[in-house]
């Protein structure tokens, strides 16, 4: 497998988790969000993915964009450990955490978005992520184990951590949520979530290595 990936992108970050996880080698190929206006715009890279995004991995014979669809792709091809729970209203708990960060939160503070805000985009930023997090403290409180729904790590755990990660970037007040920063911190003791963490990666700037 070959991972098209920027070390701070969150959503490469998700699926590197899940990669991680599962167990599953693969090679990075570094895309570079800033360099060159933007790498993500190339024509080589447009070609492979026309949303001009990443991740993109490609496995098994086919390019897949999308972090959730990559990870439910990686999740039906190789279920162990497995990232859904069996239970069908666990299952969706997970996909409503998941989908709350990955729709509600993320893309509002993308970089796409943070740079038509010019001077603002701090203050937007900090607002989406705030905003967000009041809605999702709640809805843990009511799912929450160890992680995002009881006691096995699942995909609501990993838009979690890249998310706080953002979040603590744009220095957003985390007091207000105990439980997400809980979760957090019992996530980022796993080895999963330290190998694929931005500080990390082959593409990490010197200054910003662990």
């Amino acid at each position: 497998p070959i991972l098209y990936s920027y070390f701070r992108s969150s959503c490469s970050w998700r699926v590197r988790i899940a990669l991680a996880l599962k167990g599953i080698s693969y090679d990075v190929v570094p895309v570079n969000l800033l360099k060159d206006g933007g790498q993500q715009f190339s024509a080589e890279f447009k070609a492979m993915n026309p949303m001009q995004q990443v991740p993109a991995l490609k496995i098994d014979g086919i390019t897949l964009s999308q972090s959730l669809a990559i990870i439910h792709y990686l999740e039906d091809t190789r279920p162990n450990p497995r990232l859904l729970p069996q239970d069908p209203k666990k299952r969706a708990q997970v996909r409503m955490i998941a989908d709350h960060i990955v729709s509600g939160i993320q893309p509002l503070q993308n970089l796409s978005v943070l740079k038509q805000m010019g001077e603002k985009k701090t203050e937007w930023a900090q607002n989406c992520i705030s905003s967000g997090f009041q809605a999702l403290e709640q809805t843990l409180q009511h799912t929450a184990g160890r992680y995002c729904v009881g006691d096995e790590v699942s995909m609501a755990d990993l838009c979690l951590v890249p998310q706080v990660f953002n979040a603590e970037r744009f220095k957003v007040d985390m007091a207000p949520y105990p439980t997400i920063t809980r979760i957090n911190k019992a996530l980022l003791e796993l080895e999963a979530f330290k190998v694929s963490h931005p500080s990390r990666q082959p593409d990490t700037p010197a200054e910003l290595r662990a």
